[in-house]
């Protein structure tokens, strides 16, 4: 029985057996070459473009990395620990100790302690002269006690490094090595942002994460981002070659091995590289550059202007074909742009040779217009281009020009839900206006066509499907006459500036 119970279980043994390895043979013959271990050729021809690209990027970070540096900072946080008294009182310790235990006796309390803990930070730069001035974002150096800069070349020990100047509104800074500088400092060259295209190649260096002299490449995503939120003057290159925490104040490079940007922020929510990297572009830090590696302050650029966004309703209102450029609504006295002929209702398009997509660009580009230098301002006007030159001048805090504020609001008339009044001395001084004639908003409807319009209550209509509002009665003169139209430009006045707005009349 067990003779017969073991050649059985031979037998099956020997049946799977043969079940695998026909099943084996099987499979190698659906699979022609499945068992070939032997490697492919290469066809050298095939590789030889991907080979020059490489050796393309090798000779590229050959010649910017000995100029890339590790900025490394650390700041001192003070702080006193509270003073400390016994929660047991003195009766617990006469219990262990005895009536011997001072009772109702003053007794000195412990000092308040000083605790020290450092706090350290590291990001990049790049040396820009023979003398160790290196360019780096003021986010790396602001606010620290120590920082020290680590070449290259690892042989020579970091130097302490000072802040010579910074521009915290472009988040840029120079500072200078200290000590014995050498005499053969290498130097980044700057190359022409402006002539960058989306789809560029170009090299990231720096110290992400603390590994100095990391390389990455990729390409410009986009240019002109403006709404970052980071900068109070943002023109940023955006780029998907890889910019981590230690990146910052570091080169990008485009194929000639010239810097034109400083990498400055990533969009992420984990802290880390998602694909979206931010660099600062080097002819926004050409102009102001001088400047801050002398240690003085930075001064900007001023047109005398109000401006805001051009709508898809506002560009057709004034004819544009789409909705770019920048919208005049005030143009100050005595101002370069009162002076070149600026109006209000003119639509900025271009500015010193380049063009003008929306507010925050105009307003970056005004901003690093050194003062006194003369330019050129293409605007549209009744539909027709017209170019007007102006010298700009030094902005001052009692003559800003900017953005005009997005303001949520009302404003309307009768069936559009807004109550107006003529304008008088007592209500212009109510609402600090410095007008004599006009309708003043006093009441709007929520939900109204003059709710949609951003109209709210203190607005002085000045001007209605471009007719001259001087009264109560002329404002709903002017709506009477668009009432088939679908919507009507007005032209508001407020305390701060003054606004286009569309009313839909429908």
């Amino acid at each position: 029985m067990r003779a017969w119970s073991k050649a059985v279980s031979v037998g099956v043994a020997l049946g799977v057996a043969l079940f695998v390895a026909f099943g084996l043979i099987a499979l190698v013959a659906a699979h022609p070459g499945a068992s070939d271990l032997k490697p492919g050729p290469i066809d050298q021809d095939a590789v030889k473009p991907a080979e020059q690209m490489g050796k393309a990027f090798a000779m590229v970070a050959a010649h910017v990395r000995p100029a890339v540096v590790s900025v490394y900072s650390e700041k001192t946080l003070r702080f006193q620990a509270p003073d400390f008294e016994s929660p047991f009182g003195d009766d617990f310790f006469r219990q262990f100790f005895g009536r011997q235990f001072p009772q109702n006796q003053p007794r000195p309390r412990p000092m308040p302690r000083e605790y020290r803990v450092p706090q350290r930070g590291t990001g990049s730069g790049m040396i820009i002269d023979k003398q160790g001035h290196i360019l780096t974002n003021y986010h790396v150096v602001s606010d620290v006690d120590d920082i020290k800069v680590q070449l290259a070349d690892k042989r020579i020990e970091p130097f302490e490094a000072e802040i010579v100047s910074s521009d915290p509104q472009t988040d840029v800074a120079v500072i200078r090595m200290k000590g014995n500088v050498p005499e053969d400092l290498p130097a980044v060259e700057f190359g022409d942002s402006d002539a960058m295209e989306v789809g560029d190649l170009v090299m990231a260096i720096g110290a992400p994460f603390g590994y100095a002299q990391t390389v990455t490449t990729g390409i410009i995503s986009a240019k002109g981002r403006s709404s970052v939120g980071i900068n109070a003057y943002e023109d940023f290159l955006q780029t998907d070659a890889a910019i981590n925490p230690g990146n910052s104040g570091g080169p990008l490079v485009n194929m000639r091995g010239e810097v034109i940007g400083i990498n400055s922020a990533i969009a992420t929510s984990i802290g880390q590289f998602a694909g979206v990297g931010f660099a600062i572009p080097i002819n926004m830090v050409k102009g102001i550059l001088p400047t801050l590696v002398k240690g003085e302050k930075v001064t900007r650029g001023m047109l005398g202007v109000m401006i805001q966004e051009v709508t898809p309703e506002l560009a057709k209102e004034f004819g544009l074909t789409e909705a770019k450029g920048a919208l005049v609504a005030q143009v100050n006295a005595d101002s370069p742009a009162a002076k070149g002929g600026v109006k209000a209702g003119d639509v900025i398009v271009r500015y010193d040779g380049k063009e003008v997509e929306d507010t925050k660009r105009l307003r970056a580009m005004v901003a690093a217009t050194a003062p006194g230098k003369e330019v050129k301002l293409v605007v549209i006007r009744s539909g027709k281009e017209e170019t007007l030159t102006m010298r700009v001048t030094k902005m001052t805090p009692e003559m800003t020009a900017g953005m005009m504020p997005s303001e949520e609001g009302a404003g309307v008339l009768g069936k559009l839900g807004m109550s107006v009044q003529t304008l008088t001395p007592d209500l212009a001084k109510e609402f600090g206006l410095q007008a004599t004639e006009g309708a003043i908003v006093t009441d709007v409807q929520e939900g109204s066509a003059a709710s949609l319009a951003e109209l709210e209550r203190g607005d002085l209509i000045v001007e209605a499907d471009r007719q001259k509002v001087a009264s109560a009665d002329d404002l709903e003169e002017a709506l009477s006459k668009a009432k088939d139209k679908d919507t009507v430009l007005l032209f508001v006045k407020r305390k701060s500036g003054s606004i286009y707005r569309v009313l839909h009349m429908k």
